[in-house]
């Protein structure tokens, strides 16, 4: 019995973020999620809730509405990083969903990181 790649995706999804929560219990999460025409992010307190940050190549002043490529995701990155500076968050856990931390999801961590998140 084969599995889809829906369900595979999934698993890998819960697993990742179960192992993280284990280890980085009090820290907001950078969430990301990637699809095939856009990429966003979001700095997500899962004490309280609430989102403390967002950032998405469908925002304007990012200038790469649309596009999803390595370049987008390093704008997203670092406009995701800013923005958590702004909000007092210095650091966080990097919560890559179901995504392989290669390519894209890669190139938005090391954006973040570059700009002064740690994660």
């Amino acid at each position: 019995m084969a599995n889809s790649k829906r369900t595979l995706f999934l698993k890998r999804r819960l697993r990742v973020r179960n192992k993280l929560r284990k280890v980085n219990a009090g820290r907001p999460r950078l969430s990301v999620h990637r699809s095939n025409k856009n990429i966003s992010v979001q700095l997500i307190d899962d004490v309280r809730g609430v989102t403390l940050a967002a950032a998405s190549s469908l925002e304007k002043d990012l200038g790469v509405v649309g596009k999803n490529n390595i370049d987008a995701a390093t704008r997203v990155g670092a406009a995701i990083a800013e923005r958590a500076i702004k909000a007092g968050v210095t650091e966080a856990y990097f919560d890559r969903g179901g995504f392989l931390f290669h390519g894209k999801v890669k190139a938005l961590a090391d954006a973040a990181r570059e700009a002064g998140l740690k994660i």
